[in-house]
């Protein structure tokens, strides 16, 4: 990941991590918690653990 990317990618996972559930994110499989977005162009899939506030990102692919 190129620099300029990665730091849009990085100011776009800070605002994600602070609203997991929004920020035009969607449920996958109906599981309220494992979800999936577009940041910075990337499209990313991660996990929610409110018990814990902890956004784990499971796959990221970019082009």
């Amino acid at each position: 990941m190129g620099t300029p990317l990665r730091i849009r990618f990085d100011t776009a996972m800070q605002r994600l991590a602070a609203d997991p559930y929004g920020q035009e994110s969607t449920a996958i499989q109906g599981d309220r918690d494992r979800r999936e977005a577009t940041v910075a162009g990337v499209a990313v899939r991660y996990y929610v653990s409110a018990t814990v506030l902890t956004v784990s990102v499971v796959r990221v692919v970019f082009v």
